[in-house]
């Protein structure tokens, strides 16, 4: 029991015990923390890859755990090694009805590859998703559109690695096939169609940005880039570099770029480094955002590459496939065909499924040419 002289000098001179003790306990808890990572490791640890030169802020960080986890995708992956020809076997266009894409193949390695390709794009349904529920004497049918647009696809395959070998190669080889893009699906993941305008109550430019759409990377920036640049074949520019130019929507006596064509490129850089999981550094000299002349990274000319090879595909071998596919497969708004883009491949990896070699077992799909075993 305390005197009463105390009690009261106490009570008139209160004293803050919660500063001190919240003060004491964060300091405890940050040095508990510390003791943690020295001791197992920073939990979020980063790696970084340089592409510029030091000192200049180009690198691409990731976290160590993005890094090291696998693609779930290449567990499912389907391969097979090639079988040797022996002299005098004959070919699937000498065996079979209507063979126009891989004829060339004996028969073991034709039926080697068909049995790939329904792993690759129709695991559930089979040889049926291309060739129906038929006898096999019948599968020399073209009655089914998927089997036309399979046709097309083989041959779109194979243009890519034999024309387009600076892009899907340039790290190391690599190459494409069916799996690149499906991943065991009839409709690869990723594709692209046109969204016309976003925001009905206005008409022109706004019409097709300030909404959110997968397509604008859910951003208020213009819905209409893939259409523009990886479609039309529009250049990718930005507005003057001085200050306050006057410049509007370009026209034939006003060919300054203005600030919309600047966000619509933004809007594609976007859909860039997304696709991609890298940053504006991956491809771009941080000191020299607006030079392609010796002063961009090895990536930016891959890029480049790139964009050339999605408009080829798109104008010469998937627009034109329009009026085969049923009007469920076409696009919701404009009943436009299926297009491609960087990250119906790459889906947020550097490299298609971590850098994996998908021409090597697979020399039929590496050039329209008989392959060489």
């Amino acid at each position: 029991m305390l005197s009463q002289w105390f009690n009261d000098w106490n009570s008139r001179n209160p004293t803050n015990i919660y500063g001190p003790a919240i003060l004491v306990g964060a300091l405890g808890g940050a040095v508990l923390i510390a003791i943690l990572l020295v001791t197992w490791g920073q939990p979020f640890a980063t790696v970084s890859m340089q592409t510029g030169p030091r000192g200049t802020g180009m690198e691409v960080v990731e976290f160590e755990s993005d890094v090291t986890s696998v693609d779930p995708t290449i567990e499912s992956y389907y391969t097979e090694e090639p079988y040797v020809p022996e002299v005098g076997e004959l070919l699937a266009k000498d065996i079979y009805e209507n063979v126009q894409v891989l004829g060339e193949l004996t028969d073991d390695n034709f039926n080697r590859v068909m049995n790939a390709m329904t792993q690759w794009v129709s695991p559930e349904e089979g040889c049926a998703y291309c060739h129906g529920d038929v006898d096999i004497e019948d599968y020399g049918r073209d009655d089914l559109y998927t089997k036309v647009v399979s046709r097309r696809m083989i041959q779109m395959t194979q243009a890519i690695n034999e024309e387009w070998d600076g892009h899907v190669n340039a790290v190391k080889e690599v190459g494409v096939n069916c799996y690149t893009c499906h991943r065991g699906q009839n409709v690869p993941s990723d594709i692209w169609f046109k969204v016309g305008a976003v925001n009905e109550a206005t008409k022109g430019w706004s019409a097709i940005q300030n909404r959110a759409t997968m397509i604008s990377q859910s951003t208020s920036l213009p819905s209409d880039a893939l259409e523009k640049y990886l479609l039309d074949g529009e250049q990718i520019v930005v507005h003057d570099l001085d200050s306050r130019v006057v410049g509007g929507p370009a026209s034939e006596d006003d060919l300054l770029p203005s600030i919309q064509d600047t966000e619509r490129t933004y809007a594609l850089m976007n859909y860039f480094a997304n696709s991609l999981g890298v940053n504006c550094v991956f491809c771009h000299n941080s000191r020299a955002f607006y030079s392609a002349a010796g002063e961009v990274t090895p990536q930016w000319s891959t890029a480049s590459l790139g964009i050339q090879m999605v408009q080829e595909l798109n104008s010469d071998y998937l627009v034109p496939l329009k009026d085969l596919y049923p009007a469920s497969r076409l696009g919701p708004v404009t009943q436009d065909a299926p297009k491609v883009a960087c990250r119906t491949c790459h889906k947020g990896y550097q490299q298609p499924l971590q850098g994996m070699n998908m021409t090597a077992d697979w020399p039929e799909l590496a050039s329209s040419e008989a392959p060489e075993y």
